[in-house]
């Protein structure tokens, strides 16, 4: 009894120091969130995202970056989007735009694995758009996204809606204001530290379920992971190998956002190829819950063509990103991070001082958004509640300008 205590006790722990190391990024990561969030103009959403050029594609690319959502919360705007006109390929691009090339995201894997990952997520996210572009087609008829587009519609009351809400830059409404003006105004940095406490809110629980998953698969030991990892055959088989397990290790955790770059740094200090890295991060958005969602919002039948749809261009898109890095020599070589560079320890150094300030800056937007209605909660596994004022993407009084 006292040994499996122990082994708890262990786990627990390093899932704390593995928070501890991040704990300054993810705090300046959804503050950067919060800010382009307020003050970013956006545009009125149902014209600009309806056709399926490189246009609409791009603006759709650039409003889900700067919305960064959970995932629950990405998928739910993608289909309101997708109900109000928006073609599919502008909602899915929105939805990846919007989990994969977000600060906190790209921070959190730098901390734990380095740059390159960062890198390697942020071009292979245009790499996966782009993909998803060229493809739609084979997977989706155009008959059968305006069925899915009518199922959208009828089940718009249910569920997230994080519509309907005016953005309140300026004290008449009439729209953001400008950025000198923003910095200088009090209204502008409570609307930052609504969005930071709501972003919070949203993805706590994947987050401290990923850490948490990661301190207890980590006491497995490299032996558990090299069943799981071809390491002995031929560079391309291993790297194949390993972006089609990546996805399916994503599927069964559960974890997604933010929460599965823990995992991810305990795989790669597995033995997980590169691309395998990649194609996990790659796949937070066709986990199980959020396939039964995709049911719900579009059909059966379009929420298996787009959930294949999307398995298969994450595993293209890591296989291209892997071979892109491996050409121009950035793919990580060397020994792996031991459990002790994942993990990380506590002491008097550059870490302390900047998680010091981290909290210092978390409570103080606490406290600024004390009050405000983007603190409900996101009630992503049940629904019915809605989200406050942060992810301004369905605002239809922004004004036109994106």
């Amino acid at each position: 009894m006292g040994s499996v205590i122990e082994k708890i006790w262990e786990g627990v722990e390093q899932s704390l120091l593995m928070a501890y190391e991040v704990w300054w990024a993810l705090v300046i990561g959804f503050a950067i969130s919060g800010i382009v969030q307020a003050w970013v103009p956006r545009a009125r959403i149902e014209g600009a995202l309806s056709g399926t050029g490189f246009a609409p594609i791009a603006k759709a690319t650039g409003l889900g970056a700067a919305s960064s959502s959970c995932s629950y919360a990405a998928i739910a705007i993608a289909r309101s989007l997708f109900a109000k006109g928006a073609s599919a390929i502008t909602a899915l691009s929105f939805q990846f735009a919007s989990t994969n090339l977000v600060w906190e995201l790209g921070l959190v894997l730098w901390v734990l694995i380095g740059w390159q990952f960062t890198l390697a997520e942020f071009v292979g996210g245009f790499i996966l758009i782009a993909l998803m572009a060229v493809l739609l087609r084979r997977f989706v008829s155009p008959a059968l996204e305006e069925r899915a587009r009518a199922h959208a519609q009828d089940a718009a009351g249910e569920g997230h809606d994080h519509g309907g809400h005016d953005h309140h830059g300026s004290a008449d409404g009439d729209g953001p204001l400008p950025l000198r003006d923003a910095i200088r105004s009090a209204d502008s940095w409570r609307e930052v530290a609504a969005n930071f406490r709501m972003d919070w809110s949203m993805v706590w629980k994947e987050i401290a379920l990923g850490f948490l998953l990661a301190g207890f698969i980590g006491l497995l030991g490299d032996d558990f992971f090299n069943v799981l990892f071809v390491t002995d055959a031929p560079p391309l088989l291993r790297t194949l190998e390993n972006v089609i397990v990546g996805p399916l290790i994503a599927v069964l955790s559960f974890v997604c956002s933010v929460g599965n770059v823990p995992l991810a740094a305990v795989l790669w200090s597995g033995g997980i190829g590169f691309g395998g890295v990649v194609a996990f991060l790659f796949a937070d958005l066709i986990v199980i819950p959020i396939v039964l969602a995709y049911r719900k919002y579009y059909g059966t039948q379009f929420a298996l063509r787009i959930t294949a749809l999307m398995l298969v261009t994450i595993i293209v898109a890591a296989l291209i990103v892997d071979g892109i890095f491996g050409l121009v020599g950035l793919v990580p070589t060397g020994p792996r991070p031991s459990r002790t560079d994942v993990f990380g320890s506590v002491g008097l150094d550059y870490k302390l001082v900047l998680n010091v300030i981290a909290t210092a800056i978390f409570l103080a937007l606490l406290w600024l958004s004390r009050g405000g209605s983007a603190s409900s909660p996101c009630e992503h596994h049940h629904g019915g509640t809605e989200v406050g004022t942060g992810h301004a993407a369905l605002r239809e009084s922004a004004p036109p300008g994106v």
